[in-house]
């Protein structure tokens, strides 16, 4: 049976270094059942490590979580990579290790801290998770969709990270399964700034526990998969998007 879901597609955690360490999986757990959004996107930057233990906390208050990451390209153009398996999430994040270049100065940049579905400390991450992966666009794309993930430009509208702010237009030839835009502006608004062939999402991009749910889409859907996002941003089978 279908039904609505909404949904934050890009939370960050504290493994990202320009959060807090109240990005924890269980707060970020618990203000999406106080915001009543029932499916959500884990999206660290060049990373998925906390996927897991999201995941976990979820399972218990009845949220769903989407495993994935917010990949750099080397043109510093922000992409969201979802996944219904954890497994295919961290087989890209193998991948986006190896290309991405340096270390993380805690001093310069934030902590990149690790935690269990409990909310304790499993480590600092040493990788320099906020820099640029080696990787093209396309190639990251690609990537996204070899492990059976859905590819989402990042905040579209916003002057800085975003593919139209780093080449100034989408490229037809990019293989997005959608864009996605900022808080700042409502999907309604961006259809007619952004007229083209690539359905439209909005996100809260949340790096604070009150941020999330700022922003969220709404599907009719028959369940919270990846499968089902792909078929609503489609209009596939009664899937799809109502705002």
């Amino acid at each position: 049976m279908l039904k609505t879901y909404k949904a934050d597609l890009h939370v960050h955690t504290c493994l990202s270094p320009c959060t807090e360490l109240d990005m924890s999986p269980r707060r970020i757990v618990n203000q999406a059942k106080t915001e009543r959004i029932d499916l959500i996107g884990i999206c660290d930057h060049n990373s998925s490590e906390n996927s897991r233990a999201v995941m976990q906390v979820g399972k218990s208050l009845d949220i769903q979580v989407i495993p994935g990451m917010e990949v750099t390209s080397q043109e510093e153009a922000h992409v969201l990579a979802l996944f219904d398996e954890l497994g295919n999430a961290l087989q890209l994040q193998e991948y986006i290790y190896r290309h991405l270049p340096g270390e993380n100065d805690e001093e310069a940049f934030g902590r990149q801290v690790v935690m269990n579905e409990y909310d304790e400390v499993l480590k600092h991450s040493d990788k320099l998770l906020i820099g640029a992966t080696t990787l093209s666009l396309e190639n990251i794309i690609g990537s996204i969709h070899r492990f059976n993930g859905i590819a989402i430009a990042s905040h579209i509208d916003r002057e800085s990270f975003s593919i139209i702010s780093q080449l100034g237009f989408i490229p037809e030839d990019l293989e997005l399964d959608a864009v996605e835009v900022s808080p700042h502006m409502t999907i309604e608004d961006a259809g007619k700034k952004y007229p083209g062939r690539h359905p439209i999402i909005s996100s809260s991009d949340a790096h604070y526990p009150e941020d999330i749910g700022n922003a969220f889409t709404a599907f009719i859907m028959e369940n919270g998969t990846v499968a089902e996002i792909k078929m609503a941003l489609n209009n596939e089978k009664g899937r799809r998007i109502i705002h």
